[in-house]
């Protein structure tokens, strides 16, 4: 009896110790993330009722960043360097650095800010401006030089850079025509407020009025039907070019019609060869015949990257192997060698009948775990699955991982929340890793639930792979039970899945998609509807199986309707509508081709990932085969059946 009494108070002290250790550690969570808020409000007597009680903290140096942050333009340089000295090689210490070096340079202190500039490794365009007037303040005039490779710069400039502009202004470094050079970039780009700032530097008498320049912007068509009488004057003949970029933009084949007419005729041959560009890279990127024609317009003009890449896309819709050929050639040297072009360069020689050449070029990107490393694989015959050893990482290296302060730091501050911070200190903490300490930090990650940093950390390793981390399957219950449920395949919802959340339920976009397979709210009503899902609340989103619930529900909808999983991939990520208005206005698409030509970058990327990760979770899940080329089939003509009004799915 005395025995059991005693055994019974034990258990009561541990579970008393236990309750208040949680409690405890409750109430520092609480602490942080006050804290934490109180330095984004800019708080300091706020944040020091909060961080009184966090001495020791696992996140202390965060803490003491937050704490000289609040107070950086009111700090002396000592507690500065005190600072970057206690913690000397974290993340915290870099990105204080960054910040001083902001402060500094904004108050045009060049020894304090020369004196840190040295240390600091990232290439941050702000910085980079303050050190040039760190060296025109030193009569270093070379510094001017250097600058203008930011004078085209498609965005406002930040305040340090505009300073640097300035410089080259006063200093007659740019002239006239680069002036005007850097107004129709941003015009093009749609920064028509950063583009009135750079026609401040026109002299009065070579300003554009400013009315015309009003209505080139918002009535660019309008402007274009409507030219002004006379074109002579330099500023009434370049806002015609820049009513031109914006026409081009809005509606190419208006835009070609006019070139083709009055305004072609009224501006200088180099003019008119510039909108050329512009017209036939929105053509191509509306997937419009003409295309190729458009681009042969403009001559010898000069392209930039995403004109030239465009007008290759534009050759693969046409089946112009000769012209994909020829336009890969022109392109930059790191281009040309990138696993996209790499791949479609291949494939033009082959088509061209070199098919010795063509093996040469496959051979350089087969067997890279991506999308252009299998289909290069399949044409030279063979169909890559993942390695059939993994390193497996051992106890004490996953031990020696979770003993890292700065991927114990990171791991803390995802937990709390606090992710964009987290994020950075993990890709910090790995960023010089090699191959079998970044598995281990993987597999911490993996151990901990946070399957994204898992995924991007696994696919870092160049020899020692395991792919159980690239393609991790929490909740596969959920996925397995509803995949088959809705008659959908595994392997092409998991892939799905991971592109969209990287597995990290509560994930949530700024356009407000959310969950693990990051439903909007309004898809998330439609189909619960759809599918008769009874008593389904917005706030359940992200309770893991009403959301793989509604993911594959909306899958179903969209791959019933498109007929084609390519189709229905694109469709999940940009609508349904716009995956359709995308396939070839009459005749059938190579899958590879449609994905390539995709206009939006986001969507590009993802249909080709989702594709791929497919492949991969067939092998991993099943140890199945799966031909990438087999995914990705045939996708059908324009010219088919489309949804009757009122079925359109949202």
């Amino acid at each position: 009896m005395v025995f059991e009494r005693l055994r019974n108070l034990a258990v009561a002290l541990c579970l008393l110790c236990a309750s208040a250790t949680a409690t405890a550690a409750a109430a520092h969570d609480d602490a942080v993330l006050g804290a934490y808020d109180a330095y984004r409000a800019g708080d300091p007597l706020r944040f020091a009722r909060h961080a009184g009680d966090l001495e020791g903290h696992v996140l202390a140096p965060w803490l003491d960043y937050w704490r000289l942050a609040m107070r950086l333009e009111d700090a002396a340089p000592a507690d500065v360097r005190e600072f970057l000295g206690k913690h000397q090689g974290t993340y915290v210490a870099e990105l204080l650095r960054g910040d001083w070096l902001k402060t500094t340079g904004k108050r045009a202190e060049w020894p304090e800010f020369d004196r840190e500039a040295g240390a600091y490794p990232r290439d941050d365009l702000e910085i980079r401006c303050y050190g040039w007037l760190s060296r025109l303040a030193r009569e270093d005039d070379a510094a001017l030089e250097e600058a203008r490779a930011m004078w085209l710069h498609p965005e406002e400039l930040p305040e340090g850079c505009a300073r640097v502009a300035d410089a080259l202004v006063a200093r007659e470094r740019v002239s006239l025509t680069d002036i005007w050079a850097r107004v129709r970039v941003l015009f093009e780009n749609g920064q028509i407020t950063a583009a009135k700032t750079a026609l401040a530097y026109l002299p009065k008498k070579e300003a554009p009025d400013e009315r015309l320049l009003a209505e080139a912007a918002r009535q660019p068509g309008r402007f274009v039907e409507r030219l002004p009488k006379r074109l002579e004057r330099r500023a009434t003949r370049e806002v015609a070019v820049l009513a031109g970029l914006r026409h081009a933009r809005n509606d190419p084949k208006a835009a070609a019609r006019a070139l083709q007419e009055v305004l072609g005729d009224r501006l200088p041959p180099a003019d008119a060869q510039y909108l050329w560009v512009r017209v036939a890279h929105s053509a191509a990127r509306e997937h419009l015949p003409e295309a190729l024609q458009w681009y042969e317009r403009a001559g010898d003009a000069a392209l930039d990257e995403h004109q030239i890449a465009w007008k290759t896309r534009a050759a693969l819709r046409a089946g112009d192997w000769r012209a994909v050929r020829e336009t890969i050639d022109r392109m930059p040297a790191a281009a040309r060698q990138s696993g996209t072009w790499t791949y479609w360069y291949g494939r033009a020689l082959a088509a061209l009948g070199e098919a010795q050449a063509s093996r040469v070029w496959f051979l350089r990107i087969a067997g890279q775990p991506d999308f252009y490393g299998l289909l290069a694989a399949e044409e030279l015959g063979y169909v890559i699955t993942p390695p059939e050893e993994a390193y497996e990482p051992a106890e004490d290296e996953v031990e020696a991982a979770r003993a890292t302060p700065a991927l114990g730091r990171a791991l803390e501050l995802i937990r709390l929340g606090i992710r964009t911070e987290g994020v950075r200190e993990w890709l910090f903490a790995i960023r010089r890793l090699d191959d079998a300490r970044l598995l281990a930090a993987a597999e911490l990650a993996r151990r901990e639930g946070v399957y994204d940093r898992a995924i991007s950390t696994a696919e870092r390793t160049e020899g020692l792979h395991n792919f159980a981390l690239r393609y991790p399957a929490p909740f596969r219950e959920v996925f397995g039970e509803y995949a088959k449920s809705q008659g959908l395949d595994e392997a092409w919802v998991m892939g799905l899945a991971r592109q969209e959340s990287r597995f990290i339920s509560e994930a949530r976009s700024s356009a407000g998609a959310a969950g693990l397979m990051q439903v909007m709210p309004r898809t998330a009503r439609f189909v619960a509807a759809k599918i008769g899902l009874r008593n389904y609340r917005p706030g359940a989103v992200t309770d893991v199986q009403t959301n793989v619930t509604l993911g594959t529900g909306y899958m179903r909808l969209v791959l019933d309707q498109l007929g084609h999983p390519v189709l229905a991939s694109a469709a999940y990520n940009a609508g349904p509508s716009r995956a359709r208005r995308w396939r070839d206005a009459d005749r059938p698409l190579e899958g590879a081709i449609y994905a390539e030509t995709i206009p939006f970058g986001e969507t590009r990327d993802y249909v080709k990932k989702v594709t791929a990760n497919a492949v991969f979770y067939a092998a991993v899940l099943d140890d199945r085969v799966t031909p990438i080329k087999q995914l990705l089939g045939t996708i059908p003509p324009r010219n088919g059946a489309e949804p009757a009004a009122g079925d359109e799915l949202p």
